[in-house]
């Protein structure tokens, strides 16, 4: 659980190759470390503004834009003053 990270299981269980997780990033909240998962990840931002970074490389995402992990270390962060909601799909679910 990660402070200023509110997520909600959107899939009807965890019995499926994937999940689905609508993720409310607060403002001021980030993630401190890098986080790398043995999974592929995408995601698509609902509304707000949110930094992420995948593999090194820094991106500034906003509403309609979307992204890809595939076992890569990533970061997020929201120094903005909205909330940012993000529906993100994860495969294998990990929650």
């Amino acid at each position: 659980r990660q402070a200023g990270l509110v997520e909600e299981l959107l899939s009807p269980d965890l019995t499926d190759a994937f999940e689905v997780v609508h993720s409310t990033f607060e403002p001021g909240a980030a993630l401190a470390e890098p986080v790398t998962r043995p999974t592929q990840e995408l995601g698509y931002l609902v509304s707000g503004r949110l930094d992420l970074t995948i593999a090194g490389q820094c991106f500034t995402l906003g509403p309609g834009d979307s992204f890809r992990i595939r076992g890569q270390p990533f970061q997020w962060a929201n120094p903005y003053p909205d909330p940012c909601m993000a529906i993100w799909v994860i495969a294998p679910p990990v929650y």
